[in-house]
């Protein structure tokens, strides 16, 4: 009796192409993570080393502060996108880690599935020899006995 394809390649093949997906969506991220946060560092550096001339008049002092606030301000905004980055870097990672989960879980019941089935097809033979060894076969299913050909 053929048994019926146990249909869990496709099933594999997705999981795969979604694990690649994942792969490199945490690989970007990572690195769009990476590249902020190296933009913030040079800002939070670029800041820290302005000086201001003491010679300022108090309209251009002024206005100097307001552009080190608003750069400073930049600066943490950066940072915070660079954190927000890598947090969804490693979201997509724990997804990509998850689904290669799964997928190691398919397989494994793809194997047991497989062994399963070829214990089955054992017992099957072995039942057969059995039966045509003990002269059960030909009066079991109603037919005449086959001689043993090999």
């Amino acid at each position: 009796m053929k048994r019926a394809a146990f249909r869990l390649q496709p099933v594999l093949e997705l999981r795969r192409a979604q694990e690649r997906a994942a792969a490199v969506a945490s690989a970007d991220a990572a690195r769009v993570a990476a590249q902020a946060d190296s933009r913030a560092a040079e800002r939070e550096s670029a800041l820290a080393g302005a000086r201001l001339p003491a010679s300022l008049s108090p309209g251009s002092f002024v206005a100097a502060m307001t552009l080190l606030r608003a750069a400073a301000t930049d600066a943490s905004e950066a940072r915070a996108l660079a954190i927000a980055q890598a947090e969804t870097a490693e979201l997509v990672r724990s997804e990509w880690t998850a689904a290669a989960q799964r997928t190691k879980g398919l397989e494994r019941l793809r194997e047991r599935h497989q062994l399963a089935q070829r214990t089955a097809e054992a017992a099957a033979e072995e039942r057969a020899v059995d039966d045509l060894v003990t002269g059960r076969a030909g009066r079991t299913q109603g037919l005449e006995e086959v001689p043993w050909t090999e």
